[in-house]
């Protein structure tokens, strides 16, 4: 075995073994977290980083033994860190838009407070 393979070797473990811990972290995340929001944060940073680290280290697997990159792997990289805050984005304003967002259920207008009336200038023209 040569250098340049055992030296992508230890770059594609360690790839696998961050992306492990990420996707472990997200998971622990969902369970544990208190209310939707919170749960839904830690996969959609978390199992991102994780999916990410695992991806790229089947991107480096070509080059062990000395190919080129495969690239529908990239594009499928491409395509999770793309989808996964899109998707995420959708979710957290459908719950905040139906009151499930929070455990303490409120709306998004109930977050918004009204300014003082002494903070505001009059308007005029």
């Amino acid at each position: 075995m040569t250098l340049y393979a055992s030296l992508v070797e230890w770059v594609m473990s360690a790839l696998i073994i961050v992306g492990g811990f990420f996707s472990l972290v997200g998971a622990i995340g969902l369970q544990r977290l208190p209310d939707f929001l919170s749960r839904l944060h830690a996969p959609t940073k978390a199992s991102t980083l994780g999916v990410g680290g695992v991806l790229l280290a089947a991107i480096l697997e070509p080059m062990r033994v000395g190919a080129m990159p495969v690239l529908h792997v990239l594009l499928l990289t491409l395509f999770v860190f793309i989808s996964a805050p899109v998707s995420a984005q959708f979710l957290a304003s459908a719950a905040l838009r139906s009151g499930a967002g929070s455990a303490l259920g409120r709306k998004p207008d109930e977050f918004v407070e009204e300014p003082a009336s002494e903070s505001v200038p009059p308007h005029r023209g």
